[in-house]
């Protein structure tokens, strides 16, 4: 048995307290008075079982819809949070390159500024010899000795090593071999003579020792 529904402004009423605020409430009433304009005898029509289960489908809808705006504003929030640590991010890289550029610069521009710093004292040492208007060839040849001296323990500081093989075995990393030359008195592939002195930068060769090496003697 049909039972007559409430008056259109009391079902309207109830469906706008229903639906609220929840972004809807305009297509609820389009719908309602799309309804009522088709003919109210369709109203007449609805059972209240009817009506109550309309009724309980609307709460659900409005749940759901709560639901997914509070989703969608959580989303929001979270994806405003992540933009943001993207451009700390972006601003930290942004800073690191900058300082990495300027330390390659300036190790470009001052890396030898060490290497300057221990030569200043030798250099003051070879002008103040060359000011000395009257030198013996024995106060030439002191003023040499320490100005070597100076440079040898400024070559230290810097990792430049000596190479100096004389009566060593003849180590081709190391050595260059300019000469062989037949020698009874040593073993074969003995440096007995530096021609020039090598020099290693912290292990690494800069330039080989130029050697004479011996060989065996041949016999008839």
């Amino acid at each position: 048995m049909a039972l007559k529904p409430p008056p259109f402004g009391e079902v309207l009423q109830q469906v706008n307290e229903l639906v609220g605020n929840s972004g809807i409430k305009g297509e609820v009433d389009k719908s309602v008075r799309a309804l009522m304009q088709s003919g109210l005898s369709k109203l007449d029509m609805v059972s209240r079982e009817e009506f109550d289960a309309q009724t309980e489908i609307l709460k659900r809808t409005r749940a759901q819809v709560i639901s997914l705006e509070a989703q969608l504003e959580q989303a929001q929030a979270k994806a405003t949070e992540n933009w943001d640590h993207f451009l700390r991010a972006k601003a930290d890289m942004d800073n690191l390159r900058r300082r990495n550029t300027k330390d390659v610069e300036n190790a470009h521009k001052y890396g030898i500024e060490k290497f300057v710093t221990e030569l200043l004292p030798v250099m003051d040492s070879m002008a103040m010899g060359l000011e000395v208007e009257e030198a013996t060839a024995e106060s030439l040849r002191e003023g040499m000795v320490l100005t070597t001296d100076m440079l040898k323990k400024m070559m230290e500081k810097l990792g430049i090593e000596e190479i100096d093989p004389m009566n060593e075995k003849f180590d081709a990393e190391k050595h260059q071999a300019m000469t062989m030359q037949p020698n009874p008195d040593v073993e074969p592939n003995t440096v007995i003579a530096v021609m020039q002195k090598g020099y290693s930068l912290n292990d690494r060769l800069i330039r080989p020792a130029m050697v004479m090496v011996s060989k065996a003697v041949e016999t008839d």
